[in-house]
């Protein structure tokens, strides 16, 4: 009896930590990217509420929309081109610039782009480990 514990606990352990880990990627909601915008601009900035109520609302509509047209490219079943897909995130990154900029001064805009908008995209690994360009 105590053979098939002490075979069983390690497996019953390493069974439930598997289990324990978080699941795979799932992209924010326009709302939760809204308030983690928010977030940041009030605690760096102590941005007026009413501009930032005005924004939050300019930003979920934004957000719904950049949600929509990315739901329309894939729902033909074919994945489409990697420029087509950056050009139009780059619209809506444009937009959302420009929306902000309008909330902020010039120099407190400065910081967002250079300090506090890349802290809140981590930049995730590419490639699955995989080096393809290593010389042999």
């Amino acid at each position: 009896m105590k053979r098939i514990f002490v075979l069983f606990l390690p497996v019953f352990l390493l069974s439930a930590a598997v289990l324990a880990q978080p699941g795979g990627f799932q992209r924010q909601t326009a709302e939760e990217r809204v308030a983690a915008i928010h977030a940041k601009l009030d605690s760096a900035f102590k941005t007026d509420p009413a501009k930032l109520a005005v924004l939050d609302t300019a930003l979920t509509v934004l957000f719904k929309q950049q949600e929509e047209k990315m739901r329309e490219m894939f729902a033909s079943g074919v994945r489409p081109d990697r420029e087509t897909m950056m050009a139009e995130r780059k619209k809506y990154t444009d937009a959302r610039d420009e929306m902000i900029k309008a909330v902020l001064k010039e120099e407190e805009f400065v910081i967002w782009k250079e300090k506090i908008e890349p802290s809140m995209y981590p930049q995730r690994p590419q490639g699955g480990g995989f080096n393809r360009n290593r010389d042999n």
